[in-house]
């Protein structure tokens, strides 16, 4: 069974529907109960300890032969609570989860991490384009901290366990097919997106690097961008470069319209490759 934190939410929802697609047994965790649970549920509060490790062990008979944790709950942004609770609730689930997990011999967790420790809203600039894995992290709020502890703590936890694998997963901003019609009003001001260097992820596309995380052979903690392979805009990368980030190296050539948020790592590795785009989908 594979337990996905954050059930309710669009990454959750859709992992849900991806693992079940491929015959993965699953239950839920959130605060929320979705209308519709094609799962067994439950609510938990994973900042307290004793719920998180019930939750993945003894709630009821649903839940049994746990091999796998897809931790996705967080608060999902910043501003939407106070930076001391944003970062408290985030670090203290994540750990949580990192530590129920390595008491209960669970070894395979995917989690998310986020694009925001790369250095949004790039206000500085990063270092290069596109931008990769290969620079430390940059966080710029209390949210991206959170996300970059985590990245530390994973490294720790699979030092104390050799045999454990925790995939750290950056999504970029994740979108649902009826989120499309939004982006015709990106393309009059290229600044409107700059903070993420026009990046996106459709949740199918979020869920099946999750799925494919899982299934991977990886030991160890590791960290992988997961992004569209095009950007937002209708405007071409040498224009939007040209305009907003003059000044920033190019590490490599790049097309076009291509992710300016490297996927090369994830479709090397975990034989990640994005299936939708907002510009096939936005007409249906």
């Amino acid at each position: 069974m594979i337990i996905v934190t954050g059930g309710s939410g669009k990454a959750g929802r859709a992992c849900i529907e991806e693992l079940l697609t491929h015959h993965y047994e699953v239950a839920s965790v959130d605060l929320i109960r979705p209308p519709d649970v094609p799962v067994p549920f439950s609510r938990v509060e994973l900042t307290d300890f004793g719920q998180t490790i019930a939750a993945f062990s003894q709630i009821d008979d649903r839940i049994r032969n746990v091999t796998g944790i897809v931790h996705l709950a967080a608060i999902p942004a910043p501003g939407l609570a106070t930076n001391a609770v944003t970062f408290a609730t985030n670090t203290i689930s994540t750990y949580n989860v990192f530590e129920a997990a390595r008491q209960l011999g669970i070894k395979n967790i995917v989690w998310a991490s986020s694009e925001t420790v790369l250095g949004l809203p790039f206000d500085t600039p990063p270092p290069y384009v596109p931008i990769d894995e290969e620079y430390p992290g940059r966080p710029e709020s209390a949210y991206s901290l959170s996300k970059l502890v985590g990245e530390e703590m994973a490294k720790q936890f699979c030092r104390w366990d050799p045999e454990l694998k925790i995939i750290g997963l950056r999504f970029s901003n994740i979108m649902e097919p009826h989120d499309y019609a939004r982006f015709s009003g990106f393309q009059d001001d290229a600044g409107k997106r700059k903070w993420n260097f026009w990046g996106y992820i459709d949740a199918r596309d979020a869920a099946q690097a999750v799925r494919l995380s899982l299934e991977s052979n990886i030991k160890g903690a590791d960290v992988f961008i997961i992004a569209n392979a095009d950007t937002v805009m209708e405007r071409d990368n040498e224009s939007l470069l040209k305009e907003l980030f003059p000044t920033v190296p190019h590490k490599r050539s790049f097309g076009p319209y291509e992710t300016l948020l490297a996927i090369e790592k994830a479709r090397k590795i975990l034989g990640y490759e994005p299936k939708y785009n907002w510009r096939t989908q936005k007409s249906r």
